[in-house]
């Protein structure tokens, strides 16, 4: 799996980035475990012709004690397999990549 690791956070500023993260998932389907939907205009071809049916398409993002972890594989919410299920382009995991820098740079987060 490719992923985006962030290490060695302490628990104050983990606690921190966990309500963070709270307020801003699309979805919380357990706990550390949170999705962020792509937006519309980051949807690869396929994706777009798939939204109405599979979507929406989404990032998970995994949290552990002191670190956190971005799946880089967009997933659709209605279907386990399906073409439109695939590794980020290059765009989709700047965007991703960005908005949790700057999650972590709101909550003045050193790692």
């Amino acid at each position: 799996m490719r992923s985006y690791l962030i290490q060695e956070i302490n628990t104050s500023d983990m606690s921190k980035l966990l309500e963070s993260l709270s307020q801003k998932a699309y979805k919380i389907p357990v706990d550390g475990l949170f999705w962020f939907i792509l937006p519309e205009n980051l949807l690869s071809q396929k994706q777009e012709e798939h939204k109405n049916d599979c979507g929406p398409h989404y990032l998970a993002l995994e949290a552990g004690n002191n670190w956190l972890k971005l799946e880089l594989l967009v997933r659709c919410e209605e279907k386990i397999r399906c073409d439109c299920i695939t590794y980020a382009n290059p765009e989709q995991r700047e965007f991703m990549i960005n908005f949790l820098d700057q999650l972590i740079r709101n909550q003045d987060v050193r790692v």
